[in-house]
């Protein structure tokens, strides 16, 4: 392999929306020590030297890859942020981190005005007023919002874009990051990369579980399959403190397509119904848990299949809905179109999978409200930060500026000034930080995968093994999502023989490397969920956590965060007191 090593200024690991918003911000961003300086640079087009780092291609990457027809987050006419932070606490029945909800919701409004002024299309009524869909949502037409956020990517000064490279693992050194190593699949590079901060926007974590649809179609899910919680992974590895695993989000699709179903239910009001006609989301509750929680009990107690009500819908109703699923879920329009409509016929709905997501739940790193992690240096923004449920697009916007802003003004406090310029400072020579062993080790490693031979698994046989074992035993699809202690006990020893296997695989090529990281990146986060989810004594969200031996909720011991990070080989558990009331900040000691 070629060696390639590159110093920066600012490394983001991940160009979706996060990370590309980050990039924007920090483009942006001048030394304020020195005005006229800055003022020289800004004319020049001098600043902070910005990498961004991309296993796919940036312009049609991370969870807005295919588009998006609303930003689910927004602060509409007589509504205001704290009014968001009261949803999202009362969804997550009081497990989050307040000041982190304040800090984005009261973004929501002003990313979304950038948004459109870059090129975004949002509807408007007739009298210029955006069309909002329910009392936090407003449309859009939204299927090359990411094209536009990496054009914007494009445009901004001293950003650098590597696309198809694969980050595998951070350079950490005495609980401060100096960097991380990746590997070009499309060029048989290995990089080295030096950086002043680093932000991590790599989202969450899909395929830990066997899927809705297994074999040729288990990549028709709810979370992108590319997110394989590398992020998440390289964090666990080097000890930094992690959050609420034990959240898992379940999504309510449709059956088989795995197509959204808030469209149906805001755009259209559609309840949700048993086989008898018999509405039943208000018998368990519409937070985001209970109605997947109620879905799965009228299953098990034989009032299945459910469904979405459309019969009886509008013909204008019905055209909007073909439009909708057809701009961001076409398999489910094309069903429509082959089989009866929505006005004729209910839509069918299921849960999926579990997934660890920290933008619809609180799952990821422990952060301050600069988006600081436990690790020095090291920021996260997006689906990969912990502690602020709900976020979505514009919340995974917000998080990027805030640790863009977050990560400069530690690169000015920190990094020598031997120039009153960043972009000075980024090419003074300076002692190495990531050691010639480090890079000679992980090569290694990646020559070890490429020269094996007759490997007795393949990378897709041992992740089948996992997601099987996570089904089984620790609260998948095949147990209605619950579990018990012993059941989790089995899972880890599963999981833990899994992974003594993965040493031994094989791959012929730099794209099937990749893989077998994936694979491993996947089993740290299970082993992780696994922990968190043994942790919490108690069900405070059904089917997020159905935990079997203590299906009731325990306010008195756990309302709490459930913390963890790895030590000498373990995984510690730390538990957290909760944010108080209305409190802006909780910052975490280093």
């Amino acid at each position: 392999m070629k060696i390639e090593k590159i110093k920066t200024g600012l490394l983001i690991i991940g160009g979706g929306t996060a990370g590309c918003y980050a990039a924007i911000t920090a483009a942006g961003i001048r030394d304020v020590a020195n005005n006229a300086a800055s003022n020289a640079a800004e004319n020049k087009g001098d600043g902070l030297k910005i990498l961004v780092v991309e296993k796919a291609n940036i312009k049609r990457s991370g969870c807005l890859a295919a588009g998006v027809n609303a930003l689910n987050a927004y602060i509409t006419e007589g509504r205001t942020p704290k009014d968001y932070v009261d949803y999202a606490k009362k969804d997550a029945d009081g497990i989050v981190r307040e000041d982190l909800l304040y800090s984005i919701s009261e973004k929501f409004n002003e990313v979304t005005a950038h948004l459109e002024k870059l090129g975004l299309v949002i509807l408007k009524d007739k009298d210029g007023k955006y069309v909002t869909r329910g009392n936090r949502n407003i449309k859009i037409n939204g299927e090359n919002i990411k094209p536009i956020l990496a054009a914007a990517v494009a445009k901004a000064p001293n950003v650098q874009v590597l696309n198809h490279v694969n980050i595998f693992d951070f350079s950490v050194h005495d609980n401060k990051i100096d960097g991380a190593f990746g590997f070009g699949i499309e060029n048989d590079t290995f990089y080295a990369i030096e950086a002043d901060a680093v932000i991590v926007a790599t989202g969450g974590a899909s395929g830990l579980y066997r899927p809705n649809n297994p074999g040729f179609s288990r990549h028709k899910m709810w979370y992108p399959p590319f997110n394989t919680g590398a992020g998440y992974a390289m964090g666990i590895r080097h000890g930094a403190e992690m959050t609420t695993f034990e959240m898992r989000f379940i999504a309510l699709r449709c059956k088989d397509t795995i197509a959204p179903t808030g469209t149906l239910a805001q755009g259209v009001g559609a309840k949700q119904v048993n086989a008898l006609g018999e509405v039943y989301e208000t018998k368990y509750g519409i937070s985001t848990s209970e109605r997947v929680y109620g879905t799965v009990a009228e299953n098990l107690e034989g009032r299945g299949p459910c469904y979405l009500r459309t019969v009886g819908i509008s013909p204008e109703q019905e055209e909007s809905l073909l439009k909708a699923y057809l701009n961001m879920a076409p398999s489910q329009t094309i069903r429509w179109i082959e089989n009866d409509t929505p006005s004729k016929a209910n839509v069918e709905i299921e849960g999926t999978e579990p997934y660890i997501v920290g933008g619809h739940t609180a799952s990821g790193y422990w952060v301050d409200t600069n988006r600081a992690t436990t690790i020095e240096g090291l920021y996260a923004a997006g689906d990969v930060a912990g502690g602020a449920p709900q976020k979505y697009v514009t919340g995974a916007l917000a998080e990027g500026e805030i640790a863009a802003k977050s990560a400069v003004e530690y690169i000015n406090a920190t990094v020598d000034r031997h120039a009153p310029l960043q972009g000075a400072r980024n090419d003074v020579e300076t002692e190495a930080t990531i050691k010639e062993a480090e890079i000679a080790s992980h090569v290694a490693e990646i020559e070890t995968y490429l020269s094996q031979k007759n490997s007795l698994y393949t990378t897709e046989q041992l992740e089948e093994a996992m997601q099987i074992a996570m089904d089984e035993y620790a609260g998948g699809i095949t147990t209605g999502y619950g579990y018990t202690e012993k059941q989790l006990n089995i899972a880890k020893e599963k999981i833990d023989e899994i992974e003594s296997l993965t040493g031994k695989l094989s791959a012929t090529d730099l794209q099937e490397v990749m893989y077998i990281y994936e694979l491993k990146e996947r089993l740290t986060v299970c082993k992780s969920v696994i922990a968190h989810l043994a942790t919490r004594h108690e069900t405070r969200w059904h089917s997020f956590a159905e935990n079997l031996d203590y299906p009731e909720k325990d306010n008195a011991n756990f309302r709490k965060y459930v913390n963890s990070r790895l030590e000498n080989g373990e995984i510690k558990i730390i538990l957290r007191d909760l944010t108080a009331e209305g409190q802006k900040n909780y910052e975490h000691q280093h």
